[in-house]
């Protein structure tokens, strides 16, 4: 039943189940929103966001940003004891772990329910499990975004005002130097901040969030067909196996890589840290965020940038030190290099990185006889992969957030980061960079013989000859290398057939048998008769067959007999 049902799927005539494609969609989609909501819930409580707010809808809301949604932050702040006063806030970036996991888990149970399709799969089939999937993504997706909206009071007796000595005046005359009689107000105003209550409240847009959610489910789904070496594809994908699964395997092997070195540090700064648990939870939500700014900012791709306020405290250094400074010229390597030569270290990271995908990409990719050819390939396939895949590091890990707190056209607080990157030179230095390490890696696997080592079995000959019904078994034998001539080969004579002939031509009832046992077999070949004389191509005439054995002995009535004379014991 099994290889009746996977023949009829290599055929591409086999009804879709819907209930196998309902059940995997389910379970796809209910472990990836389980993953999601676990890593921000609890990236949320480490970062002690949950002080403030109910967990849920800011879990709601963290998930519908991770996945591409959007959330409007707004605020009404009644404090000072004057009307009016407004808190705006914008922020757009998104928790790339939150993002990331529900993609593992995502890709992972999908690509499951695919593996048992055998070598190919109806387009049918996929196009059905795709859209379920999608579907069953936004569904749940919109049930976040209604329940994502809550609103966050900040208690101003739990500030800490009342602890300040000498409410009534400020040290150092700094009330003299605030502009406007401000000064003069704010040791009067301390006692009414201490009672005063901020509320900030926050909404989950639910078209866009929708509309970002279907792009990002689509998106996890399409990279997880191409970089999945062992998941079968309709036959009019079949060269996908070859030309791009290696390839792009392997960069995903290594961004992958590069978000585990930055949790890997993460847990190095915890070390002797007074705030550890805030590293934790900043990690869990952002640790790709910095390592996949770090991989294109390592391979020179510039990027433009300005921080303000409170905010520049959040980046690494020297980046904190550079956009602090200036604001007018792109952030580079080397001018990040100028502040701290140890950036050079970023460099020599990402091309390791990349010579290692090029490695991975021979290993991966099928062997053709001329070295620099297979080198070629693999430069020209890392290459596209590469000059593709960089534009969408730098536009994921596109930041832009904005806080500003005004009273009365009074500047209190502010706050801004914004970090965009060059879409135009990720593509021309991605497509270099992948080029540039496809052909030394591939040259260094086949110095070293392992290049194909590690093809896929669908990338390589035999599932290419099923695919085209070329492929050879026990129902489809290979092609014979002359014409067949059932004289000689025994399996194409049927003892049906010779005892139908015999009757014919020899009515005796005993002839059928004897024809049947005259048959050839493999137990007791017979050499067909000697062709007439004077043809050319005379038979052998068959040997002598061998004496027949003597009978065994029989022992006589008697119990006891002497042995002949010439047994050995004589």
């Amino acid at each position: 039943m099994e290889s009746g049902r996977q023949g009829t799927r290599r055929g591409g005539t086999s009804a879709v189940r819907w209930g196998d494609v309902l059940m995997s969609a389910i379970a796809a989609v209910s472990w990836a929103f389980i993953g999601m909501a676990g890593v921000a819930a609890l990236g949320l409580h480490l970062l002690d966001a949950d002080a403030a707010g109910s967990l849920g809808p800011m879990t709601a809301a963290v998930v519908a940003i991770g996945v591409g949604g959007r959330v409007t932050p707004s605020g009404d702040v009644s404090a000072f004891g004057l009307g009016g006063a407004q808190a705006h806030t914008s922020i757009d970036i998104a928790p790339l772990g939150v993002g990331l996991v529900g993609a593992l888990l995502l890709s992972w149970f999908f690509l499951r329910s695919l593996r048992g399709a055998g070598v190919e799969i109806s387009a049918g089939e996929l196009l059905a499990r795709v859209g379920a999937v999608v579907v069953l993504f936004v569904a749940m997706l919109g049930g976040l975004a209604w329940a994502g909206h809550d609103i966050i009071t900040i208690d101003g007796s739990k500030l800490g005002l009342n602890d300040i000595p000498g409410a009534g005046s400020l040290p150092g005359g700094f009330a003299d130097k605030l502009p406007g009689g401000i000064g003069d107000a704010l040791p009067d105003r301390l006692g009414d901040l201490v009672k005063a209550e901020a509320k900030v409240g926050f909404t989950v847009q639910t078209g866009a969030t929708l509309l970002g959610g279907a792009a990002f489910v689509v998106g996890v789904l399409l990279i997880a067909l191409l970089a999945s070496r062992r998941t079968p594809l309709p036959r009019a994908l079949g060269a996908v196996h070859r030309v791009v699964r290696p390839a792009a395997s392997a960069l995903v092997t290594v961004l992958l890589v590069t978000v585990l070195a930055g949790l890997a540090a993460a847990a190095y700064a915890m070390i002797g840290d007074d705030h550890p648990k805030r590293i934790a939870g900043a990690a869990l939500l952002g640790a790709p965020n910095g390592a996949w700014i770090g991989v294109p900012l390592g391979l020179f791709v510039p990027w433009d940038g300005k921080a303000t306020g409170a905010l520049t405290k959040v980046l690494p250094h020297p980046l904190d030190d550079l956009l602090r400074a200036s604001s007018d010229r792109p952030v580079t390597l080397g001018r990040l290099a100028e502040l701290d030569g140890r950036v050079w270290l970023l460099a020599v990271a990402m091309a390791l990185m990349m010579l290692f995908a090029g490695v991975l990409t021979a290993v991966r990719s099928p062997v053709v006889r001329a070295p620099w050819g297979f080198a070629g390939r693999c430069a020209l396939r890392l290459g596209v992969v590469t000059a593709l895949t960089l534009p969408l590091l730098v536009w994921l890990t596109d930041v832009s957030a904005n806080a500003s707190l005004s009273v009365l056209g009074f500047d209190a607080f502010g706050a801004g980061l914004t970090l965009h990157g060059h879409l135009g030179m990720a593509l021309l230095l991605g497509a270099a960079w992948g080029a540039g390490a496809g052909a030394v890696g591939a040259l260094l696997a086949c110095a070293a013989g392992a290049a194909g080592s590690r093809v896929s079995p669908l990338a390589g000959p035999v599932a290419a000859k099923e695919r085209s019904g070329e492929a050879t078994g026990p129902y489809r034998p290979s092609s014979p290398y002359r014409p067949a001539n059932p004289d000689t080969n025994p399996y194409l004579k049927n003892p049906y057939d010779i005892r139908s002939r015999n009757r014919a031509a020899d009515p005796d009832p005993d002839s059928d048998q004897k024809a049947v046992d005259a048959a050839p077999t493999m137990a007791n070949p017979v050499r067909p008769e000697p062709r007439p004389p004077g043809s050319g191509r005379e038979w052998p005439a068959p040997p002598p067959p061998p004496p027949a054995p003597p009978p065994p002995h029989v022992p006589g009535p008697t119990k006891h007999r002497r042995r002949p004379p010439s047994d050995p014991g004589d």
